[in-house]
């Protein structure tokens, strides 16, 4: 799997996938999440869990580990312009 440059947030994609016109609080109630975790990945301020990734999964019919690669994708690139690893030594074995 390549890296993509500047990956989206999977809340950002989330939100085409929900119906419109449909609010978070609805959407939420849909879930069984509350408004605030929901409102939080749909902004990018929290991350798809391995449980929000089951629950969209159940709800949207698009599958779990769908969420769950966008969000390590969004992860890693976010680490990575971070420098996460700079100065890290190899270690040999």
């Amino acid at each position: 799997m390549s890296e993509m440059h500047n990956p989206a947030h999977p809340g950002e994609v989330l939100r085409e996938y929900l119906p419109e016109g449909m609010s978070v609080t609805d959407a939420a109630k849909s879930l069984h999440v509350t408004r605030q975790s929901l409102s939080a990945v749909l902004n990018g301020r929290a991350g798809i869990s391995a449980g929000m990734a089951l629950r969209l999964e159940a709800a949207l019919g698009i599958e779990a580990g769908f969420w769950l690669r966008m969000q390590m994708a969004f992860d890693l690139w976010e680490a990575r312009q971070r420098g996460v690893a700079r100065g890290v030594r190899h270690i040999a074995a």
